[in-house]
């Protein structure tokens, strides 16, 4: 494929950023092989949306393999290059029901997961990373099964709070949701390194020393008020990426 040709595909910068976000998930060992999704939406009302072709390595992914699809079409899964149905499932459904989600991702990564496999699987406030997140993560302990359509339309019906931005997906894994690839994929690396700290302190089995609700809160809201963090962050892993003379965005 030529250079014009995959320049001609349509949202070129944001297939660009999708991908390397998915290189760039693999290098830090929070993929799943060929498995779990990355989406991000193309149009207003957020139910046209880039995805992860079906079973390719987060770590081979090109900007021009992206698929286009829309939440609203029936007959997507018979198309010849159809998503993974439980992409599909959860992602679809999200697309269609929460236009204030614009980027969504979804990963096993092992923290979080261990995490989401505890019977009480609240982050509680013990450093600046876990800080980030009081009071902004739903909580889904009623793991369905694979995501697959009526799955992920009751995952989807947990995420109507603008506020709430992380899903610890009991017994299953974790979701995030972003403004922009950058704004996702940042908060998906810190809740990583939060649900780290975390469980690494716990097998410690020496006490928890919590950080006051006021402070959390407090802390919370001044990391969501920093500004250009997380568009720093993907542009850096681009540099390095470009550095690297990857082909993510080609």
């Amino acid at each position: 494929m030529s250079l014009d040709t995959m320049q001609n595909l349509s949202h070129w910068q944001e297939r660009i950023e999708l991908a390397a976000a998915f290189r760039w998930t693999a290098r830090l060992n929070m993929h799943e092989a060929v498995a779990n999704h990355f989406s991000l939406a193309v149009n207003a009302d957020g139910s046209q949306f880039l995805i992860n072709p079906n079973q390719a390595h987060f770590s081979r992914i090109r900007a021009s393999e992206l698929l286009e699809l829309d939440a609203n079409d029936p007959d997507v899964l018979n198309r010849p290059d159809a998503p993974d149905a439980t992409a599909w499932g959860l992602h679809g459904s999200i697309h269609r029901r929460c236009p204030h989600a614009r980027c969504v991702m979804h990963a096993h990564s092992i923290f979080s997961t261990v995490l989401a496999s505890l019977a009480d699987s609240r982050l509680p406030p013990i450093d600046q990373n876990t800080a980030t997140f009081y009071n902004r993560v739903v909580i889904d302990d009623q793991f369905g099964g694979l995501a697959f359509e009526d799955e992920g339309e009751r995952c989807a019906a947990m995420l109507t709070d603008p506020s709430k931005k992380v899903v610890v997906m009991g017994n299953h894994g974790v979701l995030v949701l972003g403004d922009s690839v950058g704004d996702a994929f940042n908060r998906l690396y810190y809740f990583e390194r939060a649900a780290e700290t975390y469980i690494r302190a716990l097998q410690t089995g020496q006490p928890l020393r919590l950080i006051p609700p006021e402070i959390a809160e407090k802390t919370a809201k001044e990391l969501e008020d920093y500004p250009g963090q997380a568009e720093a962050h993907l542009d850096a892993i681009r540099s390095i990426l470009d550095h690297e003379n990857s082909d993510y965005a080609t």
